[in-house]
C-alpha cells in the first residue's frame, strides 16, 4: 500500500490518503492537547503506545461483532482503516460520574450512574462540541434517526464490552466517547479508542490512570497509559 498526501492534521494523529480509496493511513502523534487546544504538549512515546492501545481495543470490538474502521497496524505509530464518511457527531456514555457532568449538574464525582447516561455532542472545536439531541441532529442533517439508533446500539454494546474487559483487569471505565462513519452503507466505528478519549480509574484507589492526569497535571501520563494496557494484555513491545 502506497502512502500518499496529507489528508488531515488533528490534535493528536494525522490522516493520510493511500493508493486505495477506500483505506487511509492514521498516524498517531506524540503531540498531546486539553481544553481546546489551548494546552498542547508533546508526551515522549505517546503516538506508539495510543496506536497499539486502540489497535488492541478495536480488535476486542470486532471479535465481539461491533464494525470498526481498523484493519492493520502498519509500525509503531501508523496503522490503516477504512475510509469513513465520518458523521459530526460524538457518542458518550458515562457510568460514573466525573468531568462536565459533575460542573454541570453539581453531583459527586465518582457516583455511579445506574443505568448509564447517553449523550450526543457536535463535534466542532470552534463551538466547543456542544451537546444536542436526535431533533437538532436531523434538522440539521447531522445524521438521519436511523444512524443515531444504530449508533446509540453499538456504543452501549462497546459499554458491554469493555466495562468488562478492563474490570478484568482491575479498571473502572467511567465514560468515553466514541465517533462513527458510513462505510458502503454501514455504520462504522471510526476514529480511535485509547486513555486519551476515556476514563479509566483503579478500581480500588480511584486512581486517575487515563488523559484527565494531563488535564490536571498529575503527571506520569504515558506511564499510566501503558499500566492501563498491560492490565488489559496490550504489547507494547
Amino acid at each position: 500500500m502506497e502512502k500518499r498526501q496529507e489528508l488531515y492534521a488533528g490534535k493528536a494523529k494525522s490522516v493520510f490518503a493511500t493508493d486505495d480509496p477506500d483505506r487511509l493511513i492514521l498516524h498517531f502523534r506524540d503531540d498531546t492537547s486539553a481544553f481546546d487546544g489551548r494546552r498542547m504538549e508533546s508526551l515522549a512515546r505517546k503516538g506508539k503506545v495510543n496506536n497499539r492501545f486502540n489497535a488492541f481495543i478495536m480488535g476486542k470490538l470486532a471479535e465481539a461483532g461491533i464494525p470498526t474502521h481498523f484493519e492493520e497496524l502498519l509500525s509503531d505509530t501508523e496503522c490503516v482503516v477504512k475510509n469513513l464518511d465520518m458523521l459530526p457527531v460524538e457518542c458518550v456514555v458515562r457510568n460514573i460520574a466525573a468531568g462536565s457532568l459533575v460542573k454541570t449538574l453539581g453531583v459527586e464525582e465518582g457516583s455511579e450512574l445506574d443505568p448509564p447516561t447517553f449523550q450526543l455532542f457536535l463535534k466542532n472545536d470552534e463551538l466547543h462540541d456542544p451537546m444536542i439531541n436526535e431533533s437538532l441532529a436531523e434538522t440539521f442533517g447531522w445524521a438521519t434517526p436511523e444512524q443515531l439508533a444504530e449508533m446509540k446500539a453499538l456504543t452501549f454494546r462497546v459499554n458491554e464490552v469493555l466495562k468488562q474487559l478492563f474490570a478484568d483487569g482491575g479498571l473502572l471505565l467511567v465514560d468515553y466517547k466514541l465517533e462513527f462513519g458510513v462505510f458502503q452503507g454501514q455504520i462504522v466505528l471510526g476514529d480511535e479508542f485509547s486513555p486519551d478519549g476515556c476514563r479509566l480509574w483503579d478500581a480500588e484507589t480511584r486512581e486517575k490512570l487515563d488523559k484527565d492526569r494531563f488535564r490536571q497535571g498529575l503527571g506520569g501520563v504515558i506511564e499510566a497509559y501503558e499500566e492501563v494496557g498491560r492490565r488489559i494484555g496490550v504489547s507494547f513491545d
